[in-house]
């Protein structure tokens, strides 16, 4: 039976997918369709929430046996048993997805769960992911292989018995081992006696392809000194997992050249973005690009006018021809804009023979995500000044009205008001939304703000830097501070804060990059001076022991 073939029995399907070994943009294509149309999603605790996002809203997830083999009770063997959950659901004629860290091809007990769903007639596929044996190494800038073409053993110390360690160590093969963090030294005293020279080369990395990534280079010899000496052990944290890579090919002067993940400009800094998620999309996806880990606190909450009278004539004159241009100043006047037209029935259409401005790119998004395509967007800044500089000034032959519909927030500045006065146009400025202070933050949100859990915070507005203060508390000294603009940074400094970084433009994008530029003179200087690579937060008292727990 072709596994991939429409299922027509009363059983469901069964789809067998490798999330990879943690970084969630590893996901294949394949994987991410059939997490969509998955009725049911059994996945391994370490990789439920890289593939939950993928999955529909409604998805059953049923309760699993927890991964930690210090759970299980003794004399139950440590195995991830679920394939009876895996069977039940397929019995019932749903869409089971069985997500496992790493690849399926790679979990012997993943092995015995496909054997049960042949044994049954239960029709199944596999959609292969990266196993961490290979994606770790090269995220860790270890290739396994180069134009000699060395053979690569791959060992599970685990299971490994003394034949296995024996033949890897009789070779010269690259040798990529799965250990855990408090075994790796006794792998490498495994091969050591197995004739491996105490010298060979050796990197140790652990959590893998995140952003907690970590990679010592050492010796066979010296592994387990280098560890204490990076006070990584002796720790709680001892039996999580590691690949360690064994070879000349990990030498520490081959990995300076190629590690490319861990020498991102703010590789694991935790980074504090003022807005809420749907306006930091984009610039959190930016800080991604450069190794952070993005964490969005909003501290403006969006409301209805007080009195809407004037918002609802301003929409009813869009309709009967009352304005030549409206422009939008940002995404919320959109979708202030956007409701109204939903009450009243209306669409894009009502857009018909009307010019439409937005003040920068992302306003222009979610007007397109609207269905209406911008005549105007600023060729320059991103600003209600760049809009200005733009904007065509009233002519009487060419502009049969000469009215502007302004729908904005109540607390917007008149720098576009003004300008577009002065260029010849009647306004009607209107206060399409108001901006009130956001509710608190969850409570470890406020303590990690105050107390230097955070590596940076990007100020965008004097308003986040009145509002994160007054709902959150005051970034704790060693936390880097980011401004937009000089107004900004002056607000932060009369709230006692040091502007580390200021923007060299007012674009939240040109905020993002100013800080990856002093995130990576930072790392350049640390390594010049010959010093350990640290994140802002390290700085803190206790900040060590805390980082490792």
């Amino acid at each position: 039976m072709n596994p991939t073939a429409p299922n027509h029995s009363a059983s469901g399907q069964v789809t067998f997918l490798g999330a990879g070994p943690g970084d969630p943009g590893l996901l294949t294509l394949r994987a991410v369709e059939a997490l969509a149309s998955a009725d049911v999603l059994i996945a391994d605790p370490q990789v439920l929430d890289v593939v939950r996002v993928h999955a529909r809203a409604q998805v059953d997830t049923p309760l699993q046996a927890s991964a930690d083999e210090a759970s299980i009770p003794a004399g139950v063997p440590a195995i991830r048993d679920t394939a009876n959950l895996v069977m039940t659901a397929a019995r019932t004629g749903k869409r089971v997805v069985r997500a496992v860290s790493g690849d399926p091809g790679l979990d012997g007990y993943v092995a015995e769960e496909m054997l049960a769903c042949a044994a049954e007639g239960i029709v199944f596929e596999v959609v292969p992911g990266i196993a961490a044996a290979v994606g770790v190494p090269a995220y860790a800038g270890v290739p396994l292989r180069d134009a000699q073409g060395a053979d690569v053993r791959f060992v599970d110390a685990r299971t490994a018995d003394a034949r296995c360690w024996s033949e890897v160590g009789a070779s010269d093969a690259t040798a990529v081992v799965s250990t855990t963090l408090d075994t790796v030294a006794a792998a490498a005293g495994e091969l050591v006696s197995a004739g491996r020279k105490p010298d060979t080369p050796l990197t140790v990395t652990v959590a893998g392809t995140t952003t907690r990534q970590r990679t010592w280079t050492a010796t066979l010899g010296s592994v387990a000194q280098v560890l204490k000496a990076a006070k990584v052990l002796p720790s709680p944290d001892g039996g999580q997992p590691v690949i360690a890579v064994v070879g000349e090919r990990c030498a520490a002067a081959q990995r300076d050249r190629l590690s490319w993940f861990e020498s991102k400009p703010l590789f694991g800094w935790r980074v504090l973005v003022p807005r809420t998620k749907e306006q930091a999309a984009s610039l959190s996806d930016q800080l991604v690009s450069y190794g952070a880990v993005p964490h969005e606190v909003p501290t403006i909450a969006v409301e209805p006018p007080r009195t809407p009278q004037q918002m609802e004539r301003a929409v009813k004159g869009l309709v009967t021809g009352r304005y030549e241009w409206i422009a939008f100043t940002s995404v919320n006047a959109v979708k202030a804009v956007r409701e109204k037209f939903e009450e009243y029935g209306l669409d894009a259409r009502a857009f018909a023979g009307i010019k439409v401005a937005a003040v920068g790119e992302q306003t222009a998004k979610a007007l397109v995500a609207f269905g209406v395509k911008p005549d105007l967007v600023p060729s320059g800044e991103q600003s209600a000044a760049g809009l200005l500089e733009d904007w065509p000034p009233y002519d009487p032959v060419f502009d049969p009205i000469d009215r502007v519909f302004l729908p904005r927030a109540d607390i917007a500045t008149e720098t576009l008001v003004a300008g577009l006065i002065e260029l010849g146009w009647e306004v009607d400025d209107v206060t399409a939304y108001r901006t009130v202070r956001a509710s608190p933050p969850p409570a470890e949100t406020r303590e990690a703000i105050k107390g230097g859990g955070f590596d940076a915070v990007l100020f965008t507005s004097s308003s986040t830097v009145r509002n994160l203060v007054g709902i959150a508390g005051k970034p704790h000294n060693v936390t880097v501070i980011a401004c937009i603009g000089p107004a900004t940074a002056k607000t932060a400094e009369e709230h006692g804060l040091r502007v580390d970084v200021m923007s060299p433009e007012p674009s939240v994008h040109k905020l993002a990059e100013a800080l990856a530029d002093f995130g990576a003179a930072r790392r350049d200087a640390a390594l010049e001076a010959g010093d350990p690579v640290t994140r802002p937060s390290e700085r803190r008292p206790g900040s060590r022991r805390r980082a490792r727990s």
